[in-house]
């Protein structure tokens, strides 16, 4: 006898139909997770030399925060101090006492050093110098330099520039002090990155950075 619409469907043999759905979605979930991880572009992103000479910290800007390429994916760069290499006691520190005056501040009036061999594009003052955790007005006294790939550079809240636009510039050259201006709660370094219209994210050379604290 034939099966009819009163005979249940005759099974494949070795066809599971609970177990076989379940493959099934299985393997489109995959199929889907693969598509998406393949989709996700990674971060383009550019090794420079330490922006100090003296051990520093930095918070970053997490994609989407900010929309100016020289500000996206950048980063917020402040001097540490308060440990005595000597010593097995104490920790490191961005201030001493309160931090309520900028001299408090173990960055304040820091050497800042260039990213790279480059040119100076581009010079920006603002000599109105902040309170520490207050907030000023734009724009903030700013370093543009360009790599002879195009990629280029941004140093915001810098001040005492030493470097004029046109000029040539050396890694590791000192090219302002640390201040705190334009949209600043204290003294540090904004350091942003871009090619183009593409921000980049910003990578330390280590290998420099060893050098300079070891006083090579």
């Amino acid at each position: 006898m034939t099966d009819g619409p009163c005979h249940a469907p005759r099974r494949r043999r070795g066809w599971h139909p609970v177990l076989d759905r379940g493959a099934i979605m299985l393997l489109g979930m995959v199929l889907g997770l693969q598509v998406a991880l393949a989709s996700v572009t990674p971060i383009e992103a550019v090794t420079i030399s330490p922006l100090f000479r003296q051990a520093f910290i930095c918070g970053e800007h997490p994609e989407g925060e900010l929309e100016w390429p020289g500000d996206a994916l950048g980063t917020d760069c402040l001097v540490t101090g308060g440990i005595d290499p000597r010593s097995p006691v104490g920790f490191a520190r961005t201030f001493r006492t309160d931090g309520m005056r900028n001299e408090d501040w173990y960055g304040w009036g820091a050497e800042v050093l260039a990213p790279f061999d480059g040119e100076v594009i581009r010079v920006v003052a603002n000599d109105v110098v902040n309170p520490p955790g207050r907030f000023g007005k734009p724009p903030a006294a700013m370093l543009m330099f360009r790599r002879d790939d195009g990629v280029v550079v941004v140093y915001g809240h810098v001040a005492g520039v030493r470097v004029a636009v046109g000029e040539r510039v050396s890694a590791g050259q000192v090219v302002a002090l640390v201040g705190n201006n334009g949209m600043s709660r204290s003294p540090h370094i904004h350091v942003g990155a871009l090619r183009g219209d593409t921000p980049l994210q910003i990578r330390w050379d280590l290998r420099a950075m060893g050098r300079l604290q070891r006083g090579e």
